[in-house]
């Protein structure tokens, strides 16, 4: 199964300034790029502050949020919280027919994810652009070996590289 992190950052390597750090500063192209993977995908797993960005389940994906106490009442989407560890949620999801996740943040979910070693590729959009400082991708994580498969510009600014898990 492709399990794949999709990921803005900016170049000095931040995901956001804050945790609750909307996504209203990546191009129009990265967006295009999230819907276009993450539907091809069909379910993306995100922790409780990142679905609060988004504040629903998005048209054509099931959205599987990491909480212990967020609740779904009016709720709008194919939205479900759990707390399971990563392999098993994989492995159900697997069972359930798909062959595809995408990890959608934050950094604590990233880092989660890359810890349990079920993470195959990461798709990472460059933005132009310094935080200074911030939240980094992904958090307590050892070093991890990748290889690039593939990088291409999205815009005349925004850098997309593709690299697999090695």
């Amino acid at each position: 199964m492709k399990v794949f992190i999709i990921a803005a950052q900016s170049v000095d390597g931040f995901i956001g300034l804050t945790s609750d750090h909307a996504a209203d500063w990546t191009s129009k192209e990265d967006k295009q790029l999230f819907v276009a993977l993450t539907k091809e995908a069909g379910v993306m797993v995100m922790g409780s502050n990142t679905f609060q960005t988004l504040g629903r389940g998005l048209p054509d994906r099931k959205t599987i949020v990491y909480s212990r106490s967020m609740m779904l009442e009016g709720i709008e989407g194919d939205v479900e919280v759990s707390s399971l560890e990563p392999a098993p949620l994989i492995e159900r999801l697997q069972k359930d027919g798909y062959q595809s996740v995408a990890i959608c943040g934050g950094a604590q979910i990233y880092g989660m994810f890359l810890r349990a070693g079920i993470v195959t590729d990461l798709y990472l959009t460059i933005e132009p652009l310094l935080f200074g400082s911030g939240i980094p991708l992904a958090q307590d994580v050892e070093k991890i070996d990748l290889k690039l498969v593939d990088h291409r510009m999205l815009n005349e600014q925004s850098l997309l590289v593709h690299y697999q898990v090695v």
